[in-house]
């Protein structure tokens, strides 16, 4: 009985580019993994930074309203306008 050598190589291929897949496979999954723990802890430190500045922008204004300075409030609304403008979250409420 003859021997198929071109059937063995594709099985030996086969199986091997199966390893190879799965190789890749679970690095993959072990890096999806990593990256989405990284990015959850990044969403709760924004969170946590977005109160934080809620909280002094909220204190500043009340303090600038307390002692009447409206030329120290202008300057900080036309900062924080500004801003808004940079990211383009203005445009957006406009149209």
């Amino acid at each position: 009985m003859e021997i198929n050598w071109v059937a063995v190589g594709w099985i030996i291929d086969m199986i091997l580019n199966g390893v190879v897949w799965l190789v890749i496979a679970v690095f993959s999954l072990i890096l999806i993994d990593m990256t989405d723990k990284w990015t959850r802890k990044a969403i709760k430190l924004m969170g946590k930074a977005d109160d934080l500045i809620r909280i002094f922008i909220e204190n500043s204004l009340e303090w600038i309203l307390k002692k009447n300075l409206k030329i120290l409030s202008s300057i900080i609304l036309l900062i924080i306008f500004g801003i808004l403008a940079q990211f383009g979250i203005i445009p957006k409420l406009i149209t």
